[in-house]
């Protein structure tokens, strides 16, 4: 089935050792390639090896490479501890996915395999010497990988470089022709749809909604000429038993099973068509350097810079409350709940503002952000707007009773405290040239 499938590909991405384990065997094919081509080689004397020297070369590469392996280990041990104290624990779920780390392991224990198969077959007169000198090369390039990886581990670790990756991952799924399962063009005519549904589709396990196969379905609710309506949407949780999707219409009905299959169950969410996740984390790293325990506002202005980014994302992207997924005769075959920007807005802001009310800078970011998706939001999108603005307002009053220092905070400005002051807004909620919230 389709969402056994994704789960796989996941399962895949996620996997620390797959990758290592191709490198191992091509490691040790190598090394057999090697010892075929030595007999049909004549190297200048220059690049051979005499039997001790290369034993010592090799065995030096083997403990080189444990080493370099145990080293790596650490490291990811260190991300872990990085990412579940002071980023989000859920970020371990996109840094698993790390292309370069895998690299990085399949490159070294390929080293590893190789010259440790070379190193078996040493002795008297039979030096692989072509297969030493390679060797050596895998070790520098075993080296640059080395380097390339700390390089990122000390850069993309950083609250600023793991917020703004995740927020524009999120963005990419959100402007994705796929986001949402969207197979085809929204909003289409209705499709034969009854009182009541004919069929309910129930999730086989307990678990969130990680992905749907939207053209599959599509497929599938044309061919048996009915409509079928998701009651969860990527990133939801579903019990085992609980009303999946719900079938309307037509005459020979889809197995629920082949239903179900389209729709693939995980443990936690991933972000891969669910872009509030992604908003998820952000929020995450925010409200945890506005713990007590952290006190570190600035990374939360940090944090606020890529909600403004996301949020302006969305009310460009001027989400629906459901996605009406068309066939070919633009006639609607799969409803999918999404979310709209009210809901994006609440993700965005509720907890930031619940937790910072009370930090200044914090308070004079979230003012600016207010004024910046004033500039994007649409018609419809407004109320939503100024009541979080309004609510935005009341939690600072609360926070800070001095007039003064609250005018301060409510003030916006885009880098929390220190920006250009030359032509400041008014504060928010004062009514001077601003709506009134």
């Amino acid at each position: 089935m389709w969402a056994a499938r994704f789960r796989a590909r996941q399962y895949i991405k996620g996997s620390l050792w797959l990758l290592p384990l191709i490198g191992a065997l091509l490691g040790s094919a190598l090394a057999l390639a090697d010892l075929t081509v030595e007999s049909h080689v004549d190297l200048p004397e220059t690049w051979t090896y005499t039997a001790d020297t290369a034993s010592g070369v090799l065995t030096a590469i083997v403990a080189a490479m444990v080493g370099l392996l145990g080293f790596v280990v650490t490291i990811g041990v260190l991300v872990v501890q990085t990412a579940t104290g002071t980023l989000s624990p859920r970020f371990m779920r996109i840094w698993y996915r790390d292309r370069l780390q895998k690299v990085v392991l399949a490159t070294f224990i390929g080293t590893l395999t190789f010259a440790f198969s070379l190193l078996r077959r040493v002795g008297g007169d039979d030096v692989p010497s072509l297969g030493v000198t390679l060797a050596g090369l895998l070790v520098s390039i075993s080296l640059v990988l080395l380097l390339l990886y700390l390089d990122r581990f000390t850069h993309a670790l950083r609250p600023v470089a793991v917020g703004t990756a995740v927020a524009r991952a999120g963005l990419r799924v959100l402007t994705a022709p796929s986001h949402a399962a969207a197979a085809a063009r929204p909003r289409g005519t209705a499709g034969p749809v009854t009182t009541g549904p004919a069929r309910e589709v129930r999730a086989p396990r307990n678990g969130v909604v990680q992905a749907i196969h939207a053209r599959g379905m599509v497929a599938a609710a044309r061919r048996h000429d009915c409509v079928v309506v998701l009651t969860r949407s990527p990133g939801d949780f579903v019990a085992e038993g609980a009303v999946l999707m719900e079938v309307y219409g037509g005459s020979g009905l889809p197995a629920e099973r082949s239903l179900a299959g389209l729709v693939a169950i995980g443990r936690e969410r991933t972000i891969d068509q669910d872009p509030a996740f992604g908003l998820r984390i952000v929020v995450d790293i925010a409200i945890r350097a506005l713990s007590p325990a952290v006190n570190d506002p600035t990374t939360a202005v940090q944090m606020i810079d890529q909600v403004e980014a996301f949020l302006r994302g969305v009310a460009r992207a001027a989400g629906a409350a459901a996605l009406d997924l068309v066939d070919e005769d633009e006639v609607t075959r799969v409803v999918v709940p999404a979310r709209r920007f009210d809901t994006y807005l609440r993700l965005g802001v509720t907890e930031i503002v619940e937790y910072g009310a009370g930090a200044v800078q914090v308070g004079r970011r979230l003012a600016a952000l207010f004024v910046s998706l004033d500039e994007v939001v649409t018609t419809g999108d407004r109320p939503a707007l100024a009541a979080a603005e309004s609510r935005f307002a009341a939690a600072v009053t609360a926070a800070i009773p001095d007039p003064a220092a609250r005018a301060f905070a409510l003030t916006p400005d885009r880098q929390g405290i220190g920006g250009p002051t030359a032509a400041e807004p008014a504060p928010v909620g004062t009514g001077n040239g601003r709506r009134v919230r």
